[in-house]
């Protein structure tokens, strides 16, 4: 049986959170200043690449070995990716076109519903589910997880991959112009959550006092030297290298267990939930400080959790049914 790591959840709900109140301050104009507000959560939009740390390491978690001894099923693999991201994204992408339709919305959901929009070099422009640029981007990744495993099948190659990686990112951002929405900009963070799973039972043992050490210097050098690719992997790299060394019940626990179960549900949805929630006028219910963001923030977290939770049930019950009737179909022709 595969090692849990609980902690990692607490990653999941810290990122997903983070990235919804940055949203949340973006598309507003409270009239808030301060260090908090004007720099601190505006840094959260780079939780993303801790998403992406994350997905690496789960992937290899739980396919790493099957890939390289080719046990995998590849069909089945994939069909398991469609299965846990289409039909929810679908009903969304559905929902985004019907608020704002056009020809250019057709366009751009059925780039969407291919779940291949990763591949085009300017999918950060997709406007019909904005946010869902990482989940094409992640989608790529998939595709590309057998080779993925293959470049991490020693440590040797997989140390030389990710030095090759990082050099990849500096030219993307430099010469080819393009940034996290790219495989080849973002391959560093995936080949580190790739790195830290061959190194997972070493990270183990470290002491949690140094994972927070390694955390405060790590978001020091974020902070203080800016945020470029070097200390946005060395701020994601701590967090992770942390949630793997962590036992407690701080980053481990039913809450974060929970949020982590529909972190993706939530973030592809939350932009959806706060479009109605400006609609109705809800974002400037009581002026526009901090008492106003934080209630933007508990409203839209609250309304696109209970969204996520009744279309995910409703998406079972749909699929139960379709599956009974298969069955009573097959056994008719029986």
């Amino acid at each position: 049986m595969k090692k849990h790591y609980g902690a990692i959840d607490g990653l999941r709900t810290i990122a997903c959170i983070g990235i919804v109140m940055m949203h949340m301050a973006a598309n507003n104009d409270y009239r808030i200043s301060g260090v908090i507000y004007e720099t601190v959560i505006p840094s959260f939009t780079d939780f993303v690449f801790l998403f992406m740390m994350i997905s690496a390491f789960g992937m290899c978690h739980g396919y790493y070995q099957q890939v390289l001894n080719g046990t995998l099923c590849i069909s089945g693999f994939y069909a398991k990716r469609f299965k846990k991201i289409l039909p929810f994204f679908s009903l969304l992408v559905f929902c985004d076109v019907l608020m704002s339709p056009s020809l250019e919305a057709l366009y751009e959901a059925f780039a969407d519903i291919t779940l291949l929009f990763g591949f085009l070099p300017n999918a950060g422009n997709i406007t019909v589910i904005g946010v869902g640029w990482f989940l094409g981007l992640i989608f790529v990744f998939y595709l590309c997880f057998p080779f993925f495993c293959v470049l991490i099948e020693n440590r040797r190659r997989a140390w030389i991959a990710f030095g090759i990686s990082i050099i990849y990112s500096f030219i993307c951002s430099n010469y080819f112009e393009v940034r996290r929405t790219n495989i080849l900009y973002c391959g560093c963070f995936f080949l580190a959550g790739g790195l830290i799973y061959l190194y997972r039972e070493k990270i183990e043992t470290f002491n949690q006092w140094f994972g927070v050490g390694v955390i405060v210097v790590s978001a020091a050098a974020y902070y203080g030297l800016g945020a470029n690719v070097v200390t946005r992997l060395m701020v994601a790299i701590a967090l992770l290298l942390y949630a793997i060394a962590n036992s407690g019940k701080i980053l481990d626990n039913r809450v974060t267990k929970f949020f982590s179960g529909i972190s993706m549900e939530v973030y592809l949805s939350h932009m959806m939930l706060f479009r109605i929630a400006e609609k109705l006028g809800l974002t400037t219910l009581v002026g526009e400080g901090w008492v106003q963001y934080i209630v933007t923030v508990i409203l839209v977290i609250s309304g696109t959790v209970v969204f996520a939770i009744v279309v995910k049930k409703g998406l079972k019950f749909v699929e139960g049914l379709v599956s009974r009737s298969a069955d009573r179909e097959y056994n008719k022709a029986k």
